[in-house]
């Protein structure tokens, strides 16, 4: 597990390091604004019962989940803490069972979650369309997951509208990046817009797999999952080569999918 020391050059502005708990509520902030508006947001909460406190102590138990089982990055300027999160979990064999500890560590956040719902009720979230969206999830994934190894899966990425255009997004995918192509392991990404971000992911190397369709009947929402393959490596170098000049300079920021909901 990388440690959590600033991983920026001495004299670079951003600092990126992993979650602390004092981290926490920043990142909370900048989620919930990145993620106004979201189409995926829009489909599975009734937006007119939201509330913004269940929201953050819905993700306050992710992100504390997160720090012990994942991989959490974020991304500082001297203007504004947090201005960028990145939540990633990381690889494990298709064919590995749950250990003894993986039991005790999602029954912990389910009787987290219980208290939750006990204390805020659901906060707008739409029971039926999380179901649906899991479910689809869970059937596209184990038919495009073919790496025994498993993937790194980033399931968050969201950065402060007040620092979007700065590139900040790519280099925090960047801190996974470099381990994934060091241990030969792919990465999995879902986003729930096509355009623009399709695109700028396939500058870092992502390629479009398929699309996860949710419809209840009454609404729709249409998610685009995304694999980036690991490097050929060959006599121990690094085959691939870096990130085109394009993405590197594009200065674009992209959202991901929230999978920090909590039925």
């Amino acid at each position: 597990m990388a440690d959590s020391k600033p991983s920026s050059k001495p004299n670079s502005q951003l600092q990126i390091s992993r979650l602390e708990v004092a981290d926490i509520d920043a990142a909370i902030t900048t989620i919930q604004l990145a993620f106004a508006g979201d189409p995926f947001a829009d489909w599975i909460y009734d937006r007119s019962k939201f509330s913004p406190k269940r929201n953050h102590a819905s993700l306050t138990i992710r992100m504390k989940w997160g720090m012990r089982n994942g991989h959490i990055y974020v991304a500082h300027t001297p203007e504004r803490r947090c201005a960028g999160v990145a939540m990633w979990v990381g690889p494990k064999p298709l064919d590995e069972k749950p250990t003894w500890d993986d039991w005790w560590q999602d029954w912990m956040l389910w009787f987290r979650q219980l208290g939750m719902n006990t204390r805020f009720g659901r906060g707008g979230l739409k029971v039926e369309r999380y179901y649906l969206w899991k479910e689809s999830q869970s059937k596209l994934q184990s038919s495009v997951w073919t790496n025994p190894e498993g993937y790194w899966f980033c399931n968050i990425l969201a950065i402060h509208p007040d620092c979007q255009g700065k590139g900040i997004g790519k280099k925090l995918m960047q801190e996974v990046f470099d381990i994934a192509d060091a241990e030969g392991v792919p990465c999995y990404l879902e986003s729930s817009k096509f355009e623009p971000n399709v695109k700028i992911y396939e500058r870092m190397k992502f390629r479009f797999v398929s699309d996860i369709k949710c419809d209840d009947g009454n609404g729709t929402c249409t998610l685009f999952s995304m694999i980036r393959d690991a490097p050929a490596i060959k006599g121990g170098e690094d085959e691939s080569t870096s990130e085109s000049s394009e993405a590197e300079g594009s200065g674009k920021d992209v959202d991901i999918l929230p999978d920090a909901v909590i039925p």
